[in-house]
């Protein structure tokens, strides 16, 4: 029996795309809204601020993906797939670079995702292995422009009406595309990943809802802990973020993470995971992750009461007293409830948990739902599948255990074996060591 690919395009990834693209315009003219709001109004510095966090998100993503394609330009196949007739820019480096300049190349992905889908979905082209390549690329890059971007923009919006006491329906409309937009990309970002895993078909919506709510219910009091900072000890916040950022950093370089095919590349990686961290967890390499994620949510439950405490100390007890204690009995409360639902999800909706038994196809059964190549390769004379090596590396750091720490389960195929990534997967070995 042939072992299943590991993954293929569907109809839902392709919708999938197109409103990943559409939540990307409103997010972005949301953005354009508030901004002008903020302008007109005469709020300078905020208005300030939200565009330094627009450019910042906009610069890095376009990097990483100015990166990326100058990276795949070396694979074998490339020039062949990537081709003007289902990709945007085709392989003109120089148009590509004019696009990423022009802080174009994000969006020029996302069209080419949706392009490239539809000739699968609906023309039935034989270019699936592609699109789910480009899917994949989209899925990070999402989850890059969330956390530089959207996430401190729901911070700053927050600490405006805690330092206003009024809410103006353009924060309201603000507060709800930036929180759909995590939302969003907790979903898709998971999904991607999982689509590496031979279980993929096994999740499930009820599995998808309880990771989606723990990751929503550890994310929201810890914008909420920074805003409310924020509102007492305005200039102290960027100090608070530095710092945290660099104890961060300094923690994914012990991690020895080789996530990009250069040392300049790399380092942009180290510093953005720095900043996903700032507010929220997941996993970067292998080893002790259970420890790593011990260490992180206790780490951040102590700052996060230091932030509490500094709110209640220095608050004005006159215009908060009416929803101070509710605030600082409900944000603990929220952030160990999401920590019950994360423990919940790996103990009774995890999908490895309503996988059948595995039967004798030379699979290799890992611990919490790690990818085996060998398990997934096709036999010989399968149609040979594009695998993103990038993303099925950070899918199987994402989902490491500490006691998998002695099995190399991608082998050659991570990010700096780059000759290996457009590959059947008949050719990729699973090293055992």
């Amino acid at each position: 029996m042939e072992s299943p690919a590991i993954s293929k395009y569907s109809c839902l990834d392709f919708w999938f795309s197109v409103i990943g693209v559409c939540t990307y315009l409103f997010d972005v003219g949301s953005d354009v809204w508030v901004a002008t709001e903020f302008y007109s109004r005469g709020d300078v510095p905020w208005f300030g601020v939200l565009v330094g966090l627009m450019a910042l998100s906009s610069v890095v993503v376009q990097m990483f993906s100015w990166y990326w394609f100058k990276y795949d330009r070396k694979l074998e196949g490339f020039n062949a797939q990537n081709s003007t007739d289902t990709v945007l820019f085709g392989n003109h480096l120089k148009l590509s670079g004019l696009l990423h300049v022009f802080q174009l190349g994000f969006f020029c992905r996302h069209i080419s995702a949706i392009w490239q889908g539809f000739r699968v979905w609906w023309r039935r082209d034989q270019i699936s292995e592609y699109a789910v390549y480009l899917t994949h690329d989209l899925s990070m890059l999402r989850l890059i422009e969330t956390f530089c971007e959207s996430a401190p923009q729901l911070t700053l919006m927050a600490y405006i009406m805690l330092y206003t006491n009024h809410a103006r329906t353009v924060q309201c409309v603000s507060v709800v595309a930036s929180t759909t937009s995590i939302a969003w990309m907790v979903v898709d970002y998971h999904r991607s990943l999982r689509s590496f895993l031979p279980d993929k078909a096994k999740q499930g919506w009820g599995s998808s809802l309880v990771y989606f709510l723990w990751n929503l219910l550890l994310i929201a009091p810890r914008v909420a802990a920074v805003a409310l900072f924020t509102s007492v000890l305005c200039s102290y916040v960027f100090v608070h973020l530095l710092l945290i950022w660099f104890v961060m950093v300094y923690w994914v370089w012990c991690q020895k993470t080789d996530f990009m095919d250069s040392a300049g590349g790399e380092w942009l990686y180290r510093a953005t995971v720095g900043l996903i961290w700032y507010f929220s967890w997941f996993n970067v390499a292998e080893g002790r992750t259970r420890g790593n994620g011990v260490i992180y949510h206790s780490f951040m439950v102590v700052d996060g009461g230091i932030l509490l405490i500094t709110w209640w100390w220095y608050r004005d007890p006159v215009l908060t007293d009416s929803y101070a204690p509710i605030l600082l009995a409900a944000l603990p409360l929220t952030y160990l409830v999401g920590l019950l639902f994360k423990v919940l999800y790996y103990c009774c909706f995890h999908p490895k948990l309503w996988r059948p038994p595995v039967r004798d196809t030379g699979a290799i059964e890992m611990p919490d739902g790690q990818v085996s190549v060998r398990a997934m390769a096709p036999q010989v004379g399968a149609s040979s599948q594009v695998l993103n090596s990038r993303m099925a590396h950070h899918a199987n750091r994402f989902y490491s255990q500490r006691d998998a720490s002695s099995t190399n389960l991608i082998g050659k195929t991570n990010g700096r074996d780059a000759n290996s990534v457009l590959q059947p997967i008949a050719n990729l070995t699973v090293e055992n060591e």
